[in-house]
């Protein structure tokens, strides 16, 4: 059974066993007993994944030729994959699960924060997203990549960049390296006045990040409290529990 590649869903296929073997080592150092693998492709990470014991596994694809062509290949996986987009699904477990994947880079940051919307039951997620992607959600305050994704993941999620993967480990080779990140969910989030709050914070003091804070956040503060030194600083010099700190003093 063959299989084409689909450059609109954003395929590069994993072909190299020895970063599959170390994804699958770094997701098995927080045990889990139900397991989501989105964008399976042609397998390669799936061959590893149905292996691990005692484990409900499941998988999500948008490509339907890829979904027939596992079905034929991976027996093990019949009747666990699921035909939709991601982005779209419901949490496909009632309880607790972890989430992996060599994730199709043209929706790597949404990947994320769908992850986000379903943080109550996803307390481990370990990912391969293009390089860029995968250090800004893990780069941390006064780093030129640190931004909007870096915060709303941060405070939520511990993220640790795990290792580079090089292009040649793909089929097609992609124009730019990855990386593979793990996030674990804190048990210590910061305070904050409303998620509501802290989003629209971090977005706004981002959205014109050559700018002080004072002037990036003027609408969401008073004028007394903008006189606070802290507004002299830009958006990437605060830390993930400074955002967290500021929404009490949001209007």
């Amino acid at each position: 059974m063959e299989y084409s590649l689909k450059k609109s869903l954003g395929q590069h296929f994993l072909k190299d066993e020895n970063v599959c073997r170390k994804i699958v080592d770094e997701l098995q150092h927080h045990p889990f007993e139900r397991l989501l693998e989105v964008g399976p492709g042609a397998g390669a990470l799936t061959r590893y994944l149905v292996k691990i014991p005692s484990t409900d596994f499941k998988a999500v694809e948008l490509d339907h030729e890829k979904v027939v062509f596992l079905e034929q290949s991976l027996p093990p996986v019949r009747g666990k994959l699921i035909l939709a987009n991601f982005l779209d699904i419901d949490p496909p477990f009632n309880d607790a699960f972890t989430v992996v994947g060599n994730f199709p880079y043209n929706i790597s940051t949404q990947i994320l924060f769908k992850v986000l919307d379903w943080k109550e039951q996803v307390p481990v997620v370990v990912g391969m997203f293009q390089k860029e992607v995968a250090e800004r959600a893990a780069s941390r305050e006064g780093n030129k990549v640190y931004g909007v994704l870096s915060v709303l993941v941060q405070v939520f999620y511990k993220v640790d960049y795990l290792f580079d993967v090089d292009s040649s480990c793909f089929t097609p080779p992609p124009k730019v390296m990855s990386g593979v990140i793990r996030l674990t969910r804190r048990d210590d989030v910061p305070k904050m006045k409303s998620e509501k709050a802290f989003f629209t914070l971090v977005k706004t003091a981002f959205n014109q990040r050559r700018k002080t804070l004072r002037n990036a956040v003027k609408p969401l503060f008073s004028a007394d409290v903008l006189k606070d030194e802290l507004f002299d600083k830009r958006a990437e010099a605060l830390s993930v529990n400074d955002f967290a700190a500021l929404t009490f003093r949001m209007n």
